[in-house]
């Protein structure tokens, strides 16, 4: 079968973008002059409340600065007191941004670099002294946490990168991801994933994982780093500190408490951290879990002196920036006040604050712990040296703008919509194939595809369309979590058909996910017509074990467009299935199903 390949050449011409780089590296021992000179000088210039507003990074309401609409204003008065998000910036002083669709922040290219503009212009005012540039932010992990819309490159995400083993993929990923957001102004992606997912049943990490194994997660993001910082010049942020890969429990819900021995963290969840330390990561992100094997006292991690300045800085040598994740979430509320929460990650060690629920109390609770001398002031200025050392090394104090038509050149730009072919195109894993019927072998045939979709990028309709495109008569038919009025009537059509392409998503979920199981059902049923069926997981490959009698089945652990259309060249035989499994899938049971590496070809 011929598969795609690409040269030395060719890669390097798909890397090869009109945007350049700003070389970013590991937080010195020493600050270089310039970087100390204008550190020193600006922070000799902030008040107190300009210097705590440094350490809070947070979302506003709105997709312009100045101008947004009623109904965003409304939010920003809601949540902040003022109505635009220039106004925001003017009243606490924010250090950083954090852009959500949800907050109406991302939308085209030009409309996104422009919301910057407005924002860094806000932040400096007038230029007088005191007033220092944003760091923006956003969760672009890719796969199935990617916050900036196409035409924005749509990488497969991380346990895809994991199946396909390559670190040259997982940091052409990065680089390419990078890029494209430094061009519309965002500095900081909450990227990538440290996190070791050694418990199937993870509610919160899954595929934004590498994988199970820490060697292959340690490598791949060691190169993520690489990509996002040497090779696109923003700031890396590892995350979760001190590793989310195992539990059962989601910290936006509740806290997770993880029970691994001393020894099994430094043999699972530390070696990640380690390498991406060694890479020269600037930002690590904390997690809002208790580890009792690094601190006993019950308190998540984000709010641990013993795992942030004894572990992370004491123990890993990190010198860069500690953000936290982001405060609103349950697993750091559930012990203190909300007023509580900000004072005790700072004594903890952390330096950026993200996302409190309530941010002018937050603002004030730490201005009162300093008039208190709960925390001093020098502890305050230790944080904003790092938040504000990064920022120049972002190149922020010299050019904190960006050029909006350069934005829209490189945002999706030909050659980052080929790096996501050839990052995604050996990713996909065939898993069973029993009965041989893949590849597909030439015909005419009618084929149902059915499952679970997506709007935002309609695999279902992207699948049946690659079909119709191979000559067969393809009907698209939704099921995302069908009625068992729905689930019949899916298997009749299924029986009026030569072929069922079915997907899944994270159907062994039963508890949220997929409560009623009504995925685990069609499945069943459309296997009772006794026609074909093939059986793809789009997310969490560990689908399987909970499919009985399921004979074809492939995971592709993304439904970006690239994967879909990997997915419908691997069925045709167009393409080889190149990726392996990157985690064990376990049965119902607990059995070993299908072992780490596992992966069939043709």
């Amino acid at each position: 079968m011929k598969t795609r390949t690409v040269t030395a050449t060719a890669l390097a011409a798909v890397l090869t973008i009109t945007l350049a780089p700003v070389a970013a590296t590991a937080a010195p021992e020493r600050p270089p002059g310039a970087e100390h000179g204008w550190v020193t000088s600006t922070l000799r210039h902030m008040s107190l409340e300009q210097k705590v507003g440094q350490l809070f990074s947070t979302y506003v309401y709105g997709g312009d600065a100045t101008e947004p609409t009623p109904a965003d204003r409304a939010a920003n008065l809601a949540a902040f007191g003022v109505e635009t998000p220039a106004e925001v910036m003017d009243e606490f002083h924010l250090g950083g941004v954090c852009y959500f669709s949800w907050s109406h922040n991302l939308d085209s290219p030009r409309q996104i670099a422009t919301l910057s503009n407005g924002l860094q212009r806000a932040a400096l005012g007038d230029g007088a002294k005191g007033r220092v540039p944003l760091l923006i932010s956003t969760d672009q992990e890719q796969g199935v946490v990617l916050r900036m819309p196409a035409p924005a490159a749509q990488f497969p995400g991380s346990m895809a990168l994991g199946a396909g083993r390559s670190p040259d993929a997982a940091r052409t990923a990065a680089e390419v991801t990078g890029r494209e957001l430094a061009a519309v102004g965002i500095r900081q992606p909450y990227a990538p994933i440290a996190d070791v997912n050694v418990d199937p049943g993870n509610p919160v990490i899954g595929v934004r994982s590498f994988g199970a194994d820490p060697t292959l997660v340690a490598e791949l993001t060691a190169a993520q780093v690489a990509g996002f910082q040497r090779g696109a010049g923003v700031t890396s942020v590892a995350k979760h500190f001190p590793g989310h890969g195992d539990t059962d429990t989601d910290s936006h819900t509740d806290l997770p408490v993880i029970n691994h021995s001393r020894e099994e963290w430094d043999r699972v969840d530390a070696p990640p951290f380690r390498r991406a330390i060694a890479a020269g990561v600037e930002s690590i992100m904390t997690a809002h879990i208790v580890v009792p094997a690094l601190d006993p006292s019950g308190d998540p991690a984000t709010l641990s002196p013993k795992i942030l300045n004894g572990v992370l800085r004491g123990e890993l040598g990190f010198k860069g920036v500690i953000v936290t994740d982001a405060l609103n979430m349950a697993g750091v509320r559930q012990r203190y006040g909300d007023e509580r929460v900000p004072v005790l990650a700072l004594k903890a060690g952390a330096d950026q604050l993200l996302m409190p629920p309530n941010l002018r109390l937050a603002r004030d609770a730490v201005l009162r712990a300093v008039a208190d001398g709960e925390l001093t002031e020098r502890r305050i200025d230790e944080s904003v040296r790092r938040i504000l050392a990064l920022k120049y090394r972002q190149g922020l104090a010299r050019s904190p703008l960006v050029d909006v038509e350069a934005a829209a050149r490189t945002v999706g730009a030909p050659e980052h919509l080929a790096a996501v072919a050839w990052v995604t195109d050996p990713t996909l894993t065939a898993v069973r194939n029993d009965a041989g019927l893949l590849p597909l072998a030439p015909a005419e045939r009618s084929v149902l595809v059915t499952g679970w979709n997506s709007a935002s990028f309609a695999p279902i309709a992207t699948i049946a369309d690659g079909f119709t495109a191979r000559g067969a008569r393809a009907t698209a038919r939704p099921a995302t979590l069908p009625s068992d009025q729905a689930i019949d009537a899916t298997a009749a059509e299924a029986a009026r058909h030569d072929l069922t392409v079915v997907l899944v998503n994270k159907a062994w979920d039963t508890t949220v996910t997929d409560p009623r199981a009504s995925q685990q059902r069609l499945v069943a049923a459309l296997l009772r017509t006794g026609k074909p069926v093939v059986v793809v997981a789009v997310r969490d490959p560990y689908d399987i074990a909970y499919l009985p009698g399921v004979s074809t089945y492939l995971a592709t652990y993304s439904y970006t467009r690239a994967s879909m259309d990997a997915l419908v060249r691997v069925l045709h035989g167009e393409l080889s299935p190149g990726g392996r499994l990157p985690v064990t899938i376990p049965s119902a049971a607990g059995a070993v199903l299908y072992p780490y590496g596992h992966g069939l070809t043709w």
